[in-house]
């Protein structure tokens, strides 16, 4: 199969950061002898810098602004679309952005497939909401079978910030993207349910965030010695937006005396952070890592913290497979599914959110017996997210939808 797969967000390995979710279902698809093409932005949307250039080369047959990786580096095309920056998260640019990387996404792959060939499958991430029409175009067009793969509750995410009414546009589109699929995938079973709320009766199928697990699993000690000395070291890893709610686990740690915590990423919090690290010497400031800066960070701690503001939508974020993979129990102010992988492993503790008194309690209880939630932290990772489990059934269930053996 010629397959086509759309994301603009994730970061890329010649970045620095390991592959996320839609390389390696990339890498998976090109394992598997098909012809790959991964269609990006050219714009970081976490470092909110332009890409890397210095990696890429022009492919034979490509077009003015197309680059694609160095044959050494991928087993398949990736492909960045020139994109407008943006500085933050919720913001008018953003939505511009979007609506111009669409609308260059689909001149770029009109191009692409009249000197490469059309494809068979085109996967296309929401969000953003933008490019769903330009692949329902393409797919009607070529006759390829389309998916959508939810990554985040769109619009209903942006609740937060405006009336539900003015969403009713964005409700309009999102229901025509989903009503146009052959086959949705969501990376959380409550997107299952959000798809089927807008009237879609299609198949749908649930693959978590997959992370390469390797030896990094396997070589993680379980316990460090500074935690059998009543020292428990805390990590939060990832964006700083308004939707995380840092100030409780700053709040939690001032309760604390033993607990350390360093803090990886970027985002409008960052000022705050920063303050804060300057007046707790417990409290350590790191900005954004790259993948071995952020291995290191993990294997020195005890346990990860995912404090959502209780209007998230988030299903199973990142973050679990991140933590799991380095044997960092988790504590969460996620619910539902979330909340049961948690219980049903005994790999971490849920607290509720906003509370920093529950937060503290949470983690003084996981820090009194650390080696059982890291070992169950260990297997949770190993079941739930190893990528080469679930990228391989996803190149499966793509092949059967296509009708391929």
């Amino acid at each position: 199969m010629r397959v086509w797969i759309e994301n603009p967000f994730d970061n890329l390995p010649i970045e620095g950061f390991r592959p996320q979710r839609f390389w390696l279902m990339a890498d998976a698809f090109a394992a598997s002898k098909h012809d790959v093409t991964l269609w990006t932005s050219d714009f970081n949307h976490t470092t909110k810098r332009k890409r890397v250039k210095g990696e890429w080369s022009r492919a034979k047959g490509q077009g003015a602004g197309e680059k694609t990786l160095n044959p050494q580096l991928s087993t398949f095309n990736c492909i960045q679309i020139p994109s407008i920056p943006y500085s933050k998260n919720v913001s008018v640019r953003r939505m511009f952005s979007h609506w111009r990387y669409a609308v260059t996404w689909e001149k770029m792959a009109r191009k692409f497939a009249a000197e490469n060939g059309k494809p068979d499958v085109i996967i296309v991430s929401t969000p953003p909401l933008s490019t769903g029409a330009v692949a329902r175009r393409l797919a009607k067009e070529y006759g390829a079978r389309l998916i959508f793969d939810v990554m985040d509750a769109w619009p209903e995410t942006f609740e937060r910030v405006a009336p539900r009414w003015a969403l009713a546009p964005l409700r309009r589109i999102a229901k025509g993207n989903y009503l146009a699929a052959d086959h949705i995938t969501t990376v959380a079973d409550r997107y299952i349910d959000l798809v089927r709320s807008y009237g879609y009766n299609g198949p749908a199928t649930r693959f978590y965030h997959g992370i390469t697990i390797g030896d990094t699993a396997a070589d993680s000690p379980l316990c460090r010695a500074a935690c059998s000395a009543d020292t428990i070291h805390l990590a939060y890893i990832g964006n700083l937006g308004r939707t995380y709610d840092l100030e409780t686990v700053v709040k939690a740690l001032e309760t604390l005396p033993t607990a350390t915590l360093e803090i990886a990423g970027q985002g409008e919090q960052e000022a705050m952070l920063r303050r804060r690290a300057a007046e707790n010497p417990r409290i350590k400031f790191l900005g954004y890592l790259g993948e071995d800066d952020m291995n290191a960070l993990l294997k020195r701690c005890d346990i990860g913290i995912v404090p959502m503001a209780p209007e998230s939508c988030v299903g199973v974020p990142y973050k679990f497979a991140d933590y799991t993979r380095a044997g960092l129990a988790i504590v969460s102010s996620l619910g539902g599914e979330s909340g049961d992988l948690l219980k049903r492993y005994g790999a971490g503790l849920s607290y509720r959110a906003g509370d920093a008194a529950d937060l503290a309690t949470a983690i003084s209880t996981i820090a009194a017996s650390p080696e059982k939630y890291r070992r169950a932290a260990l297997e949770l990772a190993k079941t739930e997210f190893s990528a080469s489990a679930i990228y391989a059934a996803y190149v499966k269930t793509i092949e059967a939808l296509r009708g391929v053996n």
